[in-house]
């Protein structure tokens, strides 16, 4: 338990400076656009307050504590993993465990019905020997990423950030060379030696952005609550590796003076329909959410806050790459928040609960860029009276509707204007040819000739009859995407 550092904190606290870290910097970024501030940020209408009865998530009668939970949802299943200690696992020390549920109201279980599993423990020898704790975990390009606080012992500014990776989420290799990514910066002496972690990951624009504690760094307050950015190329942060600074984002290798946030254990998401990014905090009135545009010049949006009880930092509900999910009754305008923290202290952090709200009065699908991000995978009706699916940027023209139903998490019920301006890559025709390659991949041909993969199901719903083909016969068909969920 010697990671754990709590606070309630209501006040938000914009600090300025640099940000110093191990990692060879890359070259210096193109100047940013700044966005002029408007007069006040927008205020987003909040209701559909929701929460679990009770305790959603645990390790079992033998775990003493439960929490800093990350929390994914793919594929209609919602996956989570937190910091506990089991015994007989690794080292006598902070473990993480996971469990999975069809909802954010649990429960939570690990394959054979067991509350949970424990996936990642200490490593002898190494920086995080005894402890690992306050996972954030990714999936980018089909690999996990999990970013963790990881400490050797108990003593002063021990703690560091690594990170692992994972094809299931389940059995993890530490990358980096099992070394740390983010140590703490040793800049200001305070009586809070915690160091450095409680890391929060997300991905965007080829970017990985890591938000983490450092309670020496000489932007940090008093009592060294504050949050600083990084973010890189690659997961490891060493490729292209810059740091959020009062002049924007630069090439590392200054202080550590500027904080997003005055707060520990915090976490974070994109938010499409906003434009924004959403820090989640704990505050006096729960976990307050504060917002910053693209490039942390202002607050586009006023805080808003998810009530109810809290002993520790939350973790919000975000999709495999780090963004907020998308509401599938209203896409372009409301915005699902939801949050697992720890409720108890017995005496340490547990009870782990579910709470959310619905954040309306977002005009998420006002430009064609923004609706891109925010429809990914809706279908609208199109002009050609087709339905448009809409991916990766792209519309694809589908003829029969019950195919586009299948192809999408919802068809609505009337165009995004939006959307008009962006390119329609292909038609995919009633009954069009469908191949089966040697190794099974299904795929359907468009006006073009270019082949969209998809399931036997959706090929059988398009009455399209499948014909087996040949390597060959497959490869000379210029590959158009993936149309799977």
């Amino acid at each position: 338990m010697g990671l754990r550092w709590s606070a309630a904190l209501a006040a938000v606290a914009l600090l300025s400076g640099c940000t110093q870290v191990e990692g060879a910097p890359g070259p210096p970024p193109q100047a940013e656009k700044r966005v002029e501030p408007p007069k006040d940020p927008v205020e987003l209408d909040v209701g559909g307050e929701r929460g679990s009865a009770g305790v959603v998530a645990a390790g079992g009668m033998p775990a003493p504590y439960n929490y800093g939970p990350t929390v994914l949802v793919e594929g209609g299943k919602y996956r989570t993993w937190w910091c506990s200690q089991l015994p007989g696992v690794g080292p006598p020390g902070d473990d993480i465990l996971t469990a999975e549920s069809g909802s954010p109201d649990g429960p939570f279980f690990a394959a054979g019905g067991a509350p949970a599993v424990p996936v990642f423990t200490g490593q002898p020898g190494a920086f995080d020997g005894m402890h690992t704790c306050d996972p954030s975990v990714l999936r980018v390009d089909g690999r996990y990423y999990l970013y963790y606080t990881g400490a050797a012992g108990d003593h002063a500014h021990g703690n560091a950030i690594g990170v692992a990776s994972s094809e299931d989420g389940l059995a993890w290799r530490r990358e980096a060379g099992g070394r740390p990514i983010v140590l703490a910066s040793r800049e200001v002496n305070r009586e809070n030696v915690y160091g450095a972690g409680q890391p929060s990951a997300l991905y965007l624009d080829g970017w990985f952005y890591l938000m983490f504690t450092d309670t020496t760094a000489s932007g940090a307050g008093w009592n060294g609550a504050g949050q600083f950015v990084l973010r890189a190329r690659n997961p490891e942060f060493t490729d292209q590796l810059q740091a959020l600074t009062e002049r924007g984002f630069q090439p590392a290798g200054a202080q550590r003076s500027r904080s997003v946030v005055d707060a520990f254990s915090a976490d974070w998401m994109w938010v499409p329909a906003l434009d924004a990014f959403a820090i989640a905090h704990q505050t006096s009135a729960g976990t307050t959410i504060t917002f910053w545009d693209r490039v942390f010049t202002r607050h586009p949006y006023a805080p808003v806050v998810v009530p109810g009880p809290w002993r520790e930092g939350p973790g919000l509900v975000r999709g495999p790459d780090g963004h907020a999910p998308v509401s599938t009754s209203d896409p372009c305008g409301t915005v699902p928040v939801d949050v697992l923290r720890a409720t108890a202290e017995l005496p340490s952090p547990t009870e782990i609960r579910h709470f959310g709200i619905d954040v309306a009065g977002a005009d998420g699908c006002r430009t064609t860029a923004q609706a891109a991000a925010v429809l990914d995978g809706f279908a609208v009706p199109s002009p050609a009276r087709t339905v448009d699916v809409v991916r990766d940027g792209r519309r694809v023209r589908v003829e029969r509707r019950s195919v586009a139903e299948q192809l999408v998490t919802r068809v609505l019920d009337e165009r995004v204007p939006a959307l008009d301006e962006l390119p329609v890559a292909g038609t995919i025709r009633s009954a069009a040819p469908a191949l089966r390659s040697p190794q099974g991949a299904v795929g359907l041909l468009d006006d073009k000739g270019r082949l969209w993969t998809v399931t036997a199901e959706v090929a059988a719903a398009n009455g399209s009859p499948i014909t087996d083909v040949s390597q060959q016969e497959w490869d000379a068909h210029t590959p158009a995407g993936d149309l799977r969920r």
